[in-house]
């Protein structure tokens, strides 16, 4: 097979910096209860950009697969994710959305999610770093054609829609229901760290 074949398309500059970046983005939404929300949201807000960037600047795939490609991330595995987000953003995590394909048509305003906005990007992402971890390069370039036609038609608007809640989150004034809801979600979130208060119960008693 030639330089200009399967194997440096699949293997170019910009698929290999997306999938890095969609790892890592895998990987801190995974890990986040581990995290304060102030250092969470502002991590998501500088990942977000960046997943996006990397999806546009993807060369074009255009293949279909005969059969569905494997999922890995199943229901239990998607409402984990969003749980953990919504620790963290709590009473904020409804917005309004301000634009979605047909809402012109819509005589009322639509409500959207931000934990339910990035557990449907990690879910995608994630099945994208699954078929990368195979090796068969037919399935890396089929997952990217999957994950490049999702981007422009799924994942990608609400991207750019939810990042505009969490700056709101971030910069935004909150009123006193969605900060009492926010403490009640980091001491859920420190309640549910059973490693870390074991750990810190054993270091008093031996002080």
């Amino acid at each position: 097979m030639s330089e200009e074949g399967l194997n440096s398309l699949v293997y170019s500059k910009n698929v290999i910096e997306l999938i890095t970046v969609a790892n890592e983005f895998c990987s801190f939404v995974e890990r986040s209860e581990e995290m304060e929300t102030s250092d969470f949201l502002s991590r998501l807000q500088k990942l977000l950009p960046l997943l996006y960037l990397k999806a546009s600047l993807l060369p074009v795939f255009s293949l279909e697969a005969d059969d569905e490609l494997e999922k890995y991330v199943t229901e239990i595995d998607y409402n984990l994710i969003q749980q953990k987000i919504l620790r963290h953003t709590g009473a904020g995590d409804d917005y309004q959305e301000i634009f979605l394909s047909g809402m012109q048509f819509s005589e009322s305003a639509l409500t959207a999610s931000i934990a339910e906005n990035v557990a449907d990007i990690y879910q995608d992402m994630k099945d994208l770093v699954m078929s990368f971890r195979t090796l068969d390069e037919e399935v890396m370039e089929l997952a990217l054609s999957e994950c490049q036609n999702n981007f422009s038609q799924l994942w990608g608007q609400k991207l750019v829609n939810c990042l505009r809640a969490i700056h709101n989150l971030i910069y935004g004034e909150p009123d006193d229901d969605v900060l009492s809801a926010k403490n009640q979600n980091i001491e859920l979130k420190n309640l549910n760290r059973k490693p870390d208060w074991l750990n810190d119960r054993f270091s008093n008693q031996e002080e």
